[in-house]
């Protein structure tokens, strides 16, 4: 695939770097804006454009619904997902997450870890059911149904002038096409408080009978990765709708997962069963406009509906809201041939990342597009996910998903006892119940462990008082009691060492032997203190463990002047393996801030190491906005630009602002996550950081920066 999937539109503007953080000269944000609306002006199956709230999102192609969906399956599918739907299997076999469990050594000590296991025969079943269960739900398809005057349907390529556009001011999606000299003009909204699709279509095919609407329902194929549509299984389950003026209601029952489907509409029309599970819309002749809302929902949904003009109104008001609150950065006046683009992916990633990762729950690494990893969330990944909403003066929209580990904490305090430690272990690949899934990588990470009290202290420093410690005290001490439980002390060093077993956030090193990375440790030292912070903020009294973990946590391992990926690994820079996947040495003081653990000169030398020999082709798509956060605390704004455009595939932005990283992986979004993250560091700096403007943005004339709204980094 090459990489040059967007032509990138070069403007020159003004001359010197500027803030605006202590200006009066105010961005002006709806211009800002509009000036990324997106436009498809062809199929284009790595670009679906998508609609949503942040808890529900609907993708579409390039009619403005689902009109094609078997298009778009070797590309970005086509989804309509919600934070509540999943599904799993019948556990016919009564598998348990017991058989999961293998046994690895903690320094002398039996720990199960609920891994992959290959045999014997049922433990492999076990371990896949509990993998692939649960899954989520596509919730249903809903397209045109368009035909020629003899009957035959139209295809994708009989499909001319196609005109789409994304605003991402109001969260509209306009499309226009024609088919023959019939033009078709469909606008869709997605309702910004409910689950509900609105969209209005206007074309002569309605007067000519030659339109309708088509809602069909999957069961789903609980697959790693794909749009978990299975057209196959007809007789699993089941759809039963129920009529009534101008509207339906179609009650989905798939094994144990029951959902209802409910749909109102403008002018007269009929609704029909033409097979168990597609149903067609069909609007009365004589109308040249149709307009319809269609609501998913747990449980029956007995108000009427909002039409397309509430919908659309009710968008108009909640993105304006969205978008004149919290941070901005306009780079129009930069005559960088690169600002253009970079504004643009600043742009578009504030929109998928509200529309598709601002919900109860961590996301989906794909958000609520499409399933990978069955659908489930990583907890790891929350912090790209998150923490730029913190940043950019939106912690709200972090905060509804913290809530979500005060309400896993039985289950990580079931892990943590199983495995004799204190407090709370998080899971890493998991689902609303917080239930661990096996992973021979996952289940021995670690670095998710710290994050919610990162988290939660960006939370504080945005509001600090007591209401915030009070909420969060529970998982954030938690969290510390287990880190001050994992780290196993050295009495003949006279030191805390953390692991073996572990796999580094850069997982290319054997559990069984790896022992003290670097990330790691700065990361355990800094929220350990800051757990201490919160004890202090609150007048309890201090946990003396955690202070002594604190301080007695073994040096950042080092060779040859250069910090190494982990003290196991003396040749970090020799192994090819080694030098590649996430560069987390760099994360060290990119993501994380100063620490007394990192020496300045040592950590300049590691990154200029890495910047030159490390195997870029075979990284993700944080890793770059990563790396500019190490370059900006370094002092290098120049390898910080360089790092958000390094030319490697995992580097790609699609037309729709998508992070683009192979064939299998098709959007990923901590990479616009992290983009964010980085962006608000580069202007608004760090903690302790350089008094000056933009630290992260080179001062070479050629950068216009304003900014407004966005904190610091710790």
């Amino acid at each position: 695939m090459k990489k040059n999937l967007l032509p990138c539109v070069i403007a020159f503007y003004g001359l010197i770097a500027v803030s605006c953080s202590d200006s009066t000269d105010k961005i002006n944000r709806k211009e800002l804006v509009n000036r990324h609306k997106i436009l498809i002006d062809s199929v284009n199956i790595l670009n679906p454009l998508t609609v949503g709230n942040g808890k529900f999102a609907y993708t579409v192609d390039f009619t403005g619904l689902q009109t094609f969906p078997s298009l778009y399956e070797s590309g970005i599918p086509l989804g309509t997902q919600s934070e509540w739907g999943w599904h799993s299997y019948p556990n016919t076999m009564d598998y348990k997450f017991e058989e999961t469990l293998e046994d690895y050594n903690y320094h002398g000590r039996q720990v199960p870890f609920s891994v992959q296991i290959r045999m014997p025969e049922r433990k492999r079943e076990a371990v896949n059911y509990f993998r692939q269960n649960p899954h989520r739900l596509h919730l249903g398809v809903i397209g045109l149904d368009l035909t020629h005057p003899d009957g035959k349907a139209v295809t994708a390529d009989e499909i001319n002038e196609i005109h789409q556009t994304l605003n991402p001011w109001n969260g509209e999606i306009a499309s226009h096409f024609k088919i023959a000299d019939n033009p078709v003009t469909v606008t869709t909204f997605v309702h910004q408080d409910l689950d509900l699709i609105s969209a209005s279509i206007s074309s002569p095919l309605i007067e000519q009978g030659l339109l309708r609407i088509k809602i069909s329902f999957p069961y789903p194929t609980g697959q790693h990765t794909d749009s978990g549509c299975d057209w196959n299984e007809p007789e699993r389950h089941f759809s039963e709708i129920k009529t009534g003026p101008g509207s339906a209601s179609i009650k989905r029952s798939i094994d144990d997962t029951t959902y209802e489907v409910k749909l109102e509409w403008s002018t007269d029309a009929e609704i029909e069963k033409s097979d168990k599970h597609i149903f067609y819309l069909k609007p009365g002749r004589g109308k040249h406009d149709f307009s319809f809302s269609c609501l998913f929902s747990e449980e029956p949904f007995t108000d009427n509906l909002p039409d397309y003009h509430a919908t659309e109104e009710n968008n108009k008001v909640s993105w304006k809201s969205f978008w004149l609150s919290g941070g901005a950065v306009d780079l129009s006046g930069s005559t960088n041939p690169r600002a253009p683009e970079l504004e643009r992916r600043i742009i578009l990633s504030q929109y998928l990342t509200k529309v598709q990762c601002a919900g109860a729950f961590p996301p989906s690494e794909t958000g609520l597009t499409f399933n990978s990893w069955h659908g489930k969330f990583h907890l790891e990944m929350h912090y790209w996910h998150g923490i730029h909403y913190a940043l950019w003066d939106r912690a709200h929209l972090l905060e509804q998903s913290l809530d979500y580990y005060g309400k896993i904490i039985p289950k990580a305090k079931e892990t943590a006892e199983r495995q004799g430690f204190e407090g709370l272990r998080w899971p890493k690949m998991t689902d609303p119940s917080g239930t661990d899934s096996p992973s021979g990588v996952g289940s021995f990470l670690i670095w998710q462990q710290p994050h919610i009290i990162y988290m939660a202290e960006l939370c504080y420093r945005n509001s600090p008082n007591n209401a915030i410690l009070r909420k969060y005290m529970d998982v954030v001490f938690g969290a510390a009691d287990f880190m001050a439980s994992f780290a196993w002390y050295d009495s003949e060093t006279d030191r805390y060492l953390l692991g073996p077993p572990l796999i580094p956030a850069q997982e290319k090193f054997p559990a069984e032997t790896t022992f003290n990375s670097p990330f790691e440790l700065a990361y355990w030292q800094w929220c350990l203190n800051t757990a201490c912070e919160w004890k202090e903020r609150l007048n309890l009294s201090p946990v003396s463990k955690w202070t002594e973990v604190s301080d007695k946590l073994s040096p950042l391992p080092q060779k040859d002047g250069l910090y190494l990926s982990a003290e196991s690994a003396p040749d970090s820079y020799q192994n090819p393996r080694f030098i590649s996947d996430h560069p987390m040495v760099t994360g060290t003081f990119g993501m994380l801030p100063n620490s007394p653990l990192i020496d300045y000169d040592t950590m300049k030398n590691t990154f200029e190491y890495v910047w030159d020999n490390w195997q870029w082709s075979d990284t993700w798509g944080w890793d770059f906005p990563m790396t500019a956060m190490a370059a900006s605390r370094l002092g290098m704004p120049g390898k910080a630009i360089d790092a958000l455009f390094k030319d490697t595939e995992t580097n790609t932005w699609l037309l729709n602002g998508h992070n683009y990283q192979n064939q299998r992986l098709k959007i990923y979004l901590p990479g616009n996550g992290a983009l964010l993250a980085a962006i608000a560091m580069m202007c608004a700096g760090w903690e302790n950081g350089p008094d000056t403007d933009t630290p992260g943005f080179p001062d070479d004339g050629t950068w216009t920066v304003k900014w407004e709204g966005l904190k610091k980094l710790p």
